[in-house]
């Protein structure tokens, strides 16, 4: 990693641990609405079209305050069956390594905090030790909504079970998860989980409070820019259409009201920004 992948906010330091960056899904196939029109009144800047590769990141962030350090989501995880997607299959990526680069081992990790129990936001919580697999950070709490928990034991769940058999129970079996109520709640002095479903049952954006500055991680509830120009539109990975496009309306607000810095977890470049709005649009700027 290097100097731009840090940032400074108030006491936090931020730092963007990278494991993958992919190009798999056009427009149109992560967005169902995207339609030329729209695409050519919104973004012709960026010249996309319905056939224009979207280019997502893959990365957790880590958060060092002056009390903790914390991590935002855990990514993919290296070794893992992922038989329903080559992008998670197997992987071997830097990620742990990266994550050292920043002068942070695993043990360092005081907290896990989960925007939501997906295959790309779980799968560094465990590693294989040779026999079996055994959480990462061996001192971290996790921190999941009980809805996220509460969906593994729904038939829905099937097709991705070994997620939950490789990447959450064992860190449940070890006594090291903790789940919030669905209606969100501050977590840790100044660390509040905000209930922004649709995207999964019980995804949760996470506010973090440092002097006059506020930061949010807004998980999935976006997937690229597109989305601050057009929040209407869900992406393909979306479970609940209503409730997605009403916490993406939130989430737009809450931060452009609060002058919030916004952290992504699939936006390439730097995927940190601001929002604003004029005129009734919402508009990103990467910083």
């Amino acid at each position: 990693m290097n100097l731009s992948d840090v940032y400074q906010i108030g006491d936090l330091r931020i730092s963007k641990i990278t494991e993958q960056v992919f190009s798999a899904l056009s427009v149109a196939q992560l967005y169902p609405d995207a339609t030329p029109h729209l695409l050519e009144a919104t973004s012709s800047r960026e010249q996309m079209r319905q056939d224009t590769p979207v280019e997502m990141s893959i990365h957790s962030w880590l958060v060092e305050t002056p009390q903790h350090r914390l991590l935002i989501d855990t990514a993919s995880g290296n070794f893992k069956d992922r038989p329903f997607s080559s992008i998670f299959h197997q992987l071997q990526s830097p990620w742990l390594g990266n994550l050292e680069r920043a002068g942070v081992r695993p043990e360092d990790i005081d907290f896990v905090l989960h925007t939501h129990l997906h295959v790309d936001h779980v799968g560094w919580n465990t590693v294989w030790d040779g026999e079996k697999w055994v959480p990462t950070f061996a001192n971290a709490m996790h921190v999941c909504s009980q809805a996220e928990l509460d969906f593994y034991g729904t038939p829905a769940a099937a097709p991705r079970l070994m997620l939950f058999e490789d990447s959450i129970k064992p860190v449940r079996d070890a006594g090291q998860l903790a789940t919030i109520n669905n209606g969100g709640e501050e977590y840790l002095p100044g660390i509040k989980f905000h209930p922004t479903p649709g995207h999964s049952p019980g995804h949760m954006s996470i506010s973090i409070e440092s002097g006059d500055g506020l930061v949010v991680f807004c998980g999935d509830v976006m997937h690229s820019p597109l989305q601050v120009a057009l929040p209407q539109w869900n992406s393909v990975f979306c479970a609940e259409q209503v409730a997605a496009r009403v916490s993406r309306r939130w989430l737009l607000e809450y931060a452009e009201v609060n002058c919030a810095t916004v952290f992504t977890s699939h936006f390439t470049k730097c995927s940190v920004g601001h929002i604003t709005k004029a005129n009734g649009q919402y508009a990103w700027a990467f910083i």
